[in-house]
């Protein structure tokens, strides 16, 4: 495990011929069927940009468990789903950002704020209909091997169209 969010726990995996890839593995969404499901990665599998997270492919695996239900045992369906992603091997943001941490020039950092600056450029303004992250955080940026970032984590963003507007009554994120 390398980490973990308001939607799932992240796996280090590699493929049989060495790449190197992260794993998803999303927590029980009560509500979230096949077809929303779907829409979601249909969505986020058309996002290509350097500074976005590329999204790899996904796996849904259906189990038989036995539960306990009311003092008796049953047999209960676990739905298993996973996001496979490109690997960051730098981690995120939130690692290089700490007061006890300057070991990167100025113009690794200035590239940093300008990449993050072209991924939501490319979201709000490229993408028919937009996209609006709505949970940037330094944590939500990972860093490939060479520091490029990328924007990763879209679990609250929703698709605005473009005369759209929605009000968020409830908070969500963070």
């Amino acid at each position: 495990m390398i980490g973990f969010g308001s939607s799932g726990k992240v796996y280090k995996g590699v493929h049989k011929d060495g790449k190197k890839f992260a794993v998803k593995l999303l927590y029980g969404m009560p509500g979230l069927n096949d077809d929303q499901f779907q829409n979601e990665f249909n969505y986020l599998k058309r996002l290509d940009h350097q500074n976005i997270v590329r999204l790899v492919g996904r796996c849904n695996e259906t189990k038989e468990k036995l539960v306990n239900h009311m003092g008796k045992l049953v047999l209960a369906e676990k739905r298993y789903t996973a996001l496979c992603l490109e690997y960051m091997h730098n981690g995120s943001l939130d690692n290089y950002i700490s007061d006890e941490y300057s070991g990167h020039s100025w113009s690794t950092r200035y590239k940093i704020i300008k990449g993050i600056c072209e991924g939501l450029k490319y979201l709000h303004e490229e993408l028919k209909p937009p996209i609006y992250h709505l949970d940037l955080k330094p944590a939500n940026v990972l860093l490939d091997k060479n520091m490029l970032p990328k924007i990763s984590d879209f679990g609250l963003s929703k698709l605005f169209g473009e005369e759209q507007t929605q009000i968020i009554s409830n908070d969500r994120g963070t």
